[in-house]
């Protein structure tokens, strides 16, 4: 009988939240940006990816470069104001840290077994690795590969010595070498300026009911030792208040941007709850006219190829789910919702044939990005970067060519907003204003009937 009224009454206010919705939207944004377009971020983010690959091209988990990224980060989230926990951890090859900020929010009005509601703090995390590495394949070579860099750092000094003829010598055998080296662009500068640029974005709201925490992980490549750090630093009662937890990452190179949602997901039972997240993602993509100003869109995979996936001995419908592995893995095997931006290409028939990109330029290894040489920014911006253009047609220059510009902004937008569709299991302060109301009113009218 009681769970049968605890039902109907968060039924109930469901519907009103529903109802009370754009009106609590309207009023979270303190301002925006100034030509009125959404994710309008300029050249924020994408100026930080290109700064981390150049200034920090070896990003390996524990390596002094991983240090060195770290740093900038926490620098970069002091100078839009926050506070930055650094959470050192050990892990199989040495020491790494998790960068991390949390914003406490308003809270949920939650109902309890007596149709009573009381305030409760609701969790959602915002989480990125900045960690880079070459894949297994190329790790055989990876300490000579960057000692190279080093080399050619010193050579460029001893050859101010050397006579004109040496000096030609080594042009010609330079111009044998591939033209660009691997710095993790894609993989994950792009990630981790995308949330950055999330953080600058948030500044500009207010109101939040979600307590909000943004976790840069460290060691990522490690069997994701920052995310599982991270988790199990917690206690019993903020695990329990996880309500979703946004993993970004790799949004450059590939074909498509997709979001995903974990593979706890494949549970008959739990699917729609554990999608719910994912797709109110959609809902902000599609709501907010991201492609009519940017040409952005976000993508499901629906590939619909039956596949045992989980490994449980069933094959599954591989839809809405990703095929690769990063850190919302450690929150997912948890039965936490998740949604996984990343860039990729699912447009194929069988599993072993899906890439990053079908681009013929970009087909060095396969059309494969993600820890391979290819994951250059010299590369990839020769490659990848248009001019930019008159998107409305109005004889203006008004969208920029620059991918990693739309797609660092656009996932940042989207992540952000996102949070406004508050929390499966309660009310906003605004939405539990409108339910009394109607609550009152209601009693009203059944009295003077």
């Amino acid at each position: 009988m009681r769970n049968g009224f605890v039902k109907k009454i968060t039924a109930a206010f469901m519907c009103l939240a529903i109802m009370a919705e754009p009106v609590v939207l309207t009023s979270c944004k303190k301002g925006g940006s100034t030509s009125g377009k959404p994710a309008d971020y300029g050249s924020y983010g994408s100026d930080i990816a290109r700064e981390i690959a150049t200034k920090f091209p070896d990003r390996r988990a524990y390596s002094t470069g991983e240090s060195q990224t770290g740093a900038y980060i926490e620098e970069k989230l002091k100078e839009l104001g926050y506070t930055v926990e650094v959470q050192s951890f050990q892990g199989s090859g040495g020491t790494s840290a998790n960068y991390i900020v949390r914003i406490p929010g308003t809270g949920f009005y939650c109902v309890q077994p007596d149709g009573t509601f009381e305030l409760e703090h609701r969790t959602a995390i915002i989480g990125t690795h900045y960690d880079a590495s070459l894949s297994e394949e190329f790790l055989e070579d990876e300490e000579e590969y960057y000692e190279d860099d080093e080399d050619d750092e010193d050579d460029d000094d001893e050859d101010e010595d050397e006579d004109e003829d040496e000096n030609e010598d080594e042009d010609e055998a330079d111009e044998t070498e591939a033209p660009y080296k691997y710095n993790g662009i894609s993989d994950n500068a792009s990630g981790t300026a995308c949330i950055i640029t999330a953080m600058m974005a948030f500044k500009e709201y207010k109101n939040i009911s979600y307590d909000v925490w943004f976790v840069f992980f460290g060691a990522s490549s490690d069997n994701f030792a920052g995310a599982e750090a991270f988790y199990k630093s917690l206690t019993d009662a903020e695990k329990d208040s996880i309500d979703v937890m946004y993993d970004v990452d790799s949004l450059y190179a590939g074909d498509k941007v997709y979001a995903s949602s974990g593979f706890k997901s494949l549970i008959t039972s739990r699917r729609y709850e554990m999608r719910r997240k994912l797709y109110q993602s959609y809902d902000v993509c599609f709501a907010n006219t991201l492609y009519t100003n940017y040409g952005f869109d976000l993508y499901y995979n629906e590939s619909g190829i039956k596949e045992d996936i989980d490994d449980d001995g069933y094959k599954d419908i591989f839809v809405e789910v990703p095929k690769t592995i990063s850190d919302y893995k450690v929150f997912d095997d948890r039965m936490i919702p998740i949604v996984y931006f990343e860039s990729y290409e699912y447009n194929f028939t069988k599993m072993n044939q899906m890439k990053e990109t079908k681009n013929l330029s970009l087909q060095d290894y396969g059309g494969i990005i993600r820890g391979t040489p290819a994951d250059s920014m010299e590369l990839l911006d020769s490659v990848l970067i248009e001019e930019d253009y008159d998107r409305n047609g109005d004889g203006e220059i008004d969208c920029t060519g620059d991918r990693l510009q739309i797609r660092i902004n656009c996932i940042a937008f989207i992540v952000v907003e996102s949070l406004l569709k508050g929390s499966d299991k309660g009310m906003t302060p605004a939405q539990y204003e409108a339910y009394k109301i109607e609550q009152t009113r209601q009693t009203y009218t059944s009295e003077t009937t």
